[in-house]
């Protein structure tokens, strides 16, 4: 056991829950790629293309700074002229930003969802208006997604199931109480990294007794001030772990364990991003893992999915899933250029 700090869960255990992987739609066809690429690109170019793609960010944030040159590189090479938009993550701003885009009749709109549970609006409104849309970094809920051709990024449930991996790895058979911070709440990433967590959990080591979740608002400020109070209501003495679900949330939570004079490599603490800021913490031992997430591939493959959309590779009709490599990062490979951080 590397870990020296084990506390005992709570006497009944989780039970163990059966691990439910969703398939995809039968007009969807799911698929997870190494190649960074959905189209072939020694094809010459033959035509041009006007798309709106429609972001809650911009460079002006970390994940942008390398998203944003790829998706332009992309839309470059393919012959498709981009109209991006900066959201700011403001659900009513990126919905007219959205009039404006159907108003100008483009052949096509990238979507990332500002705020998840707002966007059938726009999604209704270019279909009315016979405009392809597809979804990138966010995929939307259930009920919305027959109105888009596809979604390209993270597996964001696979992702809460890779930290969850990680930390039963770790935790072996030992019982342990923790406490789960989790993204902004209604946001989608947050819901399925939350759900793809708790559910490994129980199904693969029950004898992990998550105390108390709480959301955040993706910041480590936030969710510094959120753990402190979590670890007051739990007693820090009652807490062996901590699964976050990002490196900026983890970042915060370490901080709050580290202000009552505790050691954080004593804990079992999970994660995911491999960020600039997460890394490092891999590395020194603060926390035990997280699971990479390419910025770069993201925004590429958010031109490149429109772009088979616009093509007629992905057929009318049909909806293409296309997932982001997440590899686990530990330890033993967070030093490896394969996982250098982007963002």
């Amino acid at each position: 056991m590397r870990k020296s700090r084990l506390v005992l869960a709570p006497a009944v255990m989780l039970a163990a829950a059966a691990l439910v992987l969703s398939g995809c739609a039968a007009a969807e066809e799911e698929t997870t790629t190494d190649a960074g690429s959905t189209t072939d690109a020694t094809e010459e170019v033959a035509e041009t293309y006007e798309v709106y793609a429609l972001l809650p960010q911009g460079s002006d944030q970390a994940y942008g700074t390398f998203y944003v040159p790829a998706m332009e590189a992309a839309a470059a090479e393919l012959g498709i002229n981009l109209t991006i938009t900066n959201s700011q993550y403001d659900g009513d701003k990126q919905a007219s930003e959205c009039e404006i885009a159907v108003a100008a009749k483009p052949d096509g709109i990238i979507l990332w969802p500002a705020v998840g549970d707002a966007v059938r609006p726009c999604l209704e409104a270019a279909e009315a208006a016979g405009i392809p849309v597809t979804i990138t970094n966010s995929d939307l809920f259930d009920a919305d997604k027959a109105l888009s051709r596809g979604y390209s990024g993270p597996d964001t449930y696979g992702q809460g199931v890779s930290s969850a991996e990680i930390m039963c790895e770790l935790v072996g058979d030992a019982e342990v109480s923790i406490i789960q911070l989790n993204g902004a709440a209604g946001n989608s990433t947050a819901i399925d990294r939350d759900n793809g967590f708790t559910d490994t959990i129980a199904a693969n080591c029950p004898n992990v007794t998550i105390l108390q979740e709480e959301s955040t608002d993706w910041t480590k400020a936030t969710a510094q001030q959120v753990a402190s109070e979590m670890i007051t209501a739990q007693g820090v003495d009652n807490i062996g772990g901590i699964y976050a679900a990002d490196d900026s949330i983890a970042a915060g939570a370490i901080a709050a364990l580290e202000s009552r004079g505790v050691v954080a490599a004593d804990y079992f603490i999970t994660s995911i991003g491999n960020t600039f800021l997460g890394n490092p913490l891999v590395i020194s031992g603060s926390l035990d893992g997280t699971v990479f997430q390419s910025s770069s591939w993201d925004g590429e493959n958010a031109t490149r999915l429109m772009y088979d959309v616009l093509t007629g590779v992905i057929a009318e009709g049909d909806r293409k899933v296309l997932f982001m490599p997440s590899v686990k990062v530990t330890a033993g490979n967070a030093a490896d250029a394969d996982v250098a951080p982007e963002w």
